[in-house]
């Protein structure tokens, strides 16, 4: 089964991830200090620091859209949800307001779900893949074109876009 995974973890939540990664290595820090005593301080910023990695880890992992062959899901760590693919009337690569380049699927019906869902936000591209962050990013760009083709739904990617793309990281526009 073909699985692709994107997603945009929005500021609040991002910031709320950080301050409980936090809240995890001052608690076990002092949880190790209050039980060894002042000598352990060390030991328990390690380990404090190993714990409140290991939060912000999963949490940032479990974030995430998840597009599969049989539907889009939306997870976060306390909970998951679905969309068909049938709700989906086209995809859109363009500037946001932070102008960085969205790619988002516009969606119709469903309630709350109703309007866009943002799939992946990156800075402009202007020059040829040059570290791990690009080589990511130009896969998951390859990874939900592809996806969104298989499933024939229409993406349009302003002229711009597509020739930054096309010159820099190789991707052809798409054919239709």
């Amino acid at each position: 089964m073909t699985m692709v995974r994107a997603g945009v973890v929005p500021t609040g939540r991002a910031a709320l991830y950080g301050v409980l990664g936090i809240a995890v290595t001052v608690l076990v820090c002092g949880s190790v200090v209050a039980g060894f005593g002042l000598n352990r301080i060390f030991t328990g910023l390690l380990a404090g620091a190993i714990a409140g990695i290991a939060i912000l880890v999963a949490l940032f992992t479990r974030d995430a859209i998840v597009l599969t062959e049989g539907a889009i899901y939306q997870r976060t760590p306390w909970r998951e949800s679905s969309i068909e693919w049938d709700r989906v009337l086209a995809g859109r690569f363009a500037l946001d307001e932070r102008e960085r380049w969205s790619l988002a699927l516009d969606l119709t019906g469903g309630g709350e779900r109703h309007g866009e869902l943002v799939l992946l936000s990156i800075p402009p591209v202007i020059r040829p893949v040059s570290g791990a962050y690009d080589l990511r990013k130009r896969e998951q760009v390859t990874e939900i074109r592809e996806m969104l083709r298989q499933k024939r739904i229409p993406v349009t990617v302003l002229p711009e876009i597509a020739g930054a793309l096309n010159q820099h990281w190789q991707l052809a526009p798409p054919t239709r």
